[in-house]
């Protein structure tokens, strides 16, 4: 992989990234192209939103914090982790630099799910070089190896009126931690699978290069993703027990619509939004 031009910033520092970008190396621009490293942020998402807003920002960047204070999980959860243990990471990427479609890009469900699909797939891969092939995307956006977590994916969408402007891709993948405490129980990091410490930074551009991988896969063909997408999606063709309001019940998981609905099956067939039903374990 080629070495991808890094900046180091101050805790939350925007300005520090706006005096260093002319130092950057040129060359083909990658994801993780420039790489910026923070001590201490908010959360990498804010950090890379207020990038886009600057006017600062660069379809590829990816800001890579040592700690998060406020780290963002789906559904307004918090993501919290050991400083300097796991990858928390933004990428902030602009869906017309990825040639989905002509400029301007409108954000539809069905395009952003696809999106979406090719960010997991993309960390799926990358954590299963390592882990093995125990490794699954859970619906939503969840990174899983065998039934416990081992990260979560959160995607911001910056508009302009009705067009996408910019994709903020938030990826907390836990590495060398291996004190979860009780309000994680089901949580599982890298090392405590395969019994050695790993080097966060290196596999952080890893990261980057995977999903730039599955990014282009998408460009090319969407079909493929969305097939290879369901292979590791965590559950499919098995039974599984979900809660819905205060009614937990049993189904299948089909799979998911285009539109990023799960798709079940209990006597009847049946989608969920986001946000619907939670997995019971």
């Amino acid at each position: 992989m080629k070495k991808c031009g890094s900046t180091k910033g101050t805790p939350g520092s925007l300005n520090s990234f706006a005096k260093n970008t002319a130092k950057l190396s040129p060359g083909p621009k990658r994801i993780g192209t420039p790489f910026i490293e923070l001590t201490q942020v908010d959360s990498t998402n804010n950090y890379a939103t207020g990038l886009a807003h600057a006017g600062m920002a660069e379809h590829g960047t990816a800001v890579l914090a040592a700690h998060q204070t406020k780290g963002k999980g789906q559904r307004h959860k918090a993501w919290e982790g050991a400083p300097g243990a796991n990858i928390t990471m933004s990428l902030l990427l602009a869906p017309a630099g990825l040639g989905l479609q002509p400029p301007p890009v409108r954000l539809t469900a069905a395009g952003a799910f696809r999106f979406s699909m090719a960010v997991a797939l993309g960390a799926q891969r990358f954590f299963a070089r390592h882990a093995g092939e125990e490794t699954f995307v859970k619906w939503p956006n969840d990174l899983y190896w065998r039934d416990r977590k081992a990260g979560g994916i959160l995607i911001e969408n910056i508009l302009a009126g009705d067009q996408w402007k910019w994709a903020v891709a938030g990826l907390g993948i836990n590495i060398n931690q291996t004190d979860f405490g009780p309000d994680a129980p089901r949580a599982v990091s890298l090392r405590q699978i395969t019994g050695r410490q790993w080097d966060v930074r290196t596999l952080a551009l890893e990261l980057c290069a995977s999903i730039e991988d599955s990014l282009n896969q998408l460009s090319a063909s969407p079909d493929s993703v969305a097939a290879d997408y369901h292979a590791v999606l965590f559950g499919r063709g098995e039974i599984v027990r979900l809660r819905k309001d205060s009614r937990v019940f049993a189904a299948e998981v089909l799979g998911v619509t285009e539109d990023g609905l799960l798709r079940v099956r209990h006597g009847v067939e049946e989608e969920f939004a986001v946000g619907e039903v939670e997995w019971v374990f």
